[in-house]
């Protein structure tokens, strides 16, 4: 590996942990949120937040590309939104929306702790759908996986019983957000990240809205009271976690990327015991193996044996 690829691999994870953190914060803000207004409206009023944040992001950006790159280079950078761009959004918009929506629903039905690990399942779904798509994933990389969710059980898991509800909802969620990493990774390669998330987004908010009018009824006092639980959630958890989120994964395997952003059980933990929640020995070494896990899926370790042999 290069110095150079090196760099915007290890940047890229940098990014991904700081996207994992907000996440990881955004559980507390989403709960209160749900607690006053509906899931369809909540996730709407989300995601318009994040559109209208990422607009001037984005149009700044494509403008400074173009003055760059000309008129006459690079096809899918000539127009704002491209066929392939749209096309992407939409699938990207779509799984991520219903990902969302599941989530939230699942929240209402198991405890925080249990949702928390459930959701970050995708970085089992991750490589096996990478299977399926005939990827070759590294071994260490499945030593890895097998780790982190070790240590997301340890971290999250404090309930006892069977599955209910609500657990399966959260698995279904993790199955959704899994597919999102997959279709981020295959169009991310080619597109503008950050205008595939500002598609994303107004395809997501434009879905939630249709289920908004259908099934809940708006109250606007009630959206003034979680106001603060919208802002969060829509300005930092979509508009920039999301779109680091994209970003980064350009430079990353989609199974490492998993790995780093199922830190956001971890964050999760550490923001629980910052306001007042104690962390239990259980959490401990969950924090512990997630790291480990983490940190072991950056090292070269085929590069280390190739030196050791030679």
């Amino acid at each position: 590996m290069s110095k150079i690829k090196k760099s915007r691999t290890l940047f890229s994870s940098f990014l991904l942990i700081v996207a994992a953190f907000i996440w990881g914060t955004t559980f507390v803000a989403q709960k209160e949120g749900l607690e006053q207004i509906g899931n369809f409206t909540f996730l709407a009023l989300r995601s318009y937040l994040a559109v209208v944040f990422l607009t001037p992001v984005s149009l700044f950006i494509y403008k400074n590309n173009k003055k760059h790159i000309g008129d006459g280079e690079h096809g899918e950078h000539k127009t704002f939104i491209s066929k392939k761009l749209l096309l992407g959004g939409v699938l990207c918009g779509t799984s991520v929306c219903m990902a969302s929506l599941v989530q939230q629903y699942g929240i209402m039905y198991s405890g925080v702790g249990k949702s928390g690990f459930l959701t970050t399942l995708y970085i089992l779904i991750v490589p096996i759908l990478g299977v399926f798509l005939k990827r070759k994933i590294k071994p260490i990389l499945w030593v890895c996986v097998v780790i982190a969710t070790c240590g997301m059980y340890f971290l999250c898991v404090t309930e006892t019983g069977g599955i209910t509800i609500g657990d399966f909802l959260l698995i279904m969620c993790a199955f959704l957000f899994a597919v999102q990493i997959m279709i981020v990774d295959h169009f991310v390669k080619t597109l503008d990240g950050v205008r595939l998330s500002l598609v994303q987004f107004a395809v997501a908010a434009v879905i939630s809205t249709i289920g908004m009018f259908l099934f809940e009824e708006v109250d606007p006092v009630a959206i003034g009271d979680a106001w603060f639980s919208i802002f969060y959630a829509g300005v930092l958890s979509s508009g920039i976690a999301f779109t680091l989120q994209v970003v980064a994964q350009k430079n990353l395997n989609p199974t490492v990327a998993s790995l780093i952003m199922s830190l956001e059980s971890v964050f999760a933990a550490l923001a629980g015991a910052f306001f007042g929640e104690r962390l239990t020995p259980n959490e401990i070494v969950g924090c512990a193996l997630v790291f480990a896990a983490i940190i072991l899926a950056q090292v070269p370790v085929e590069n280390l044996l190739k030196k050791r042999v030679e």
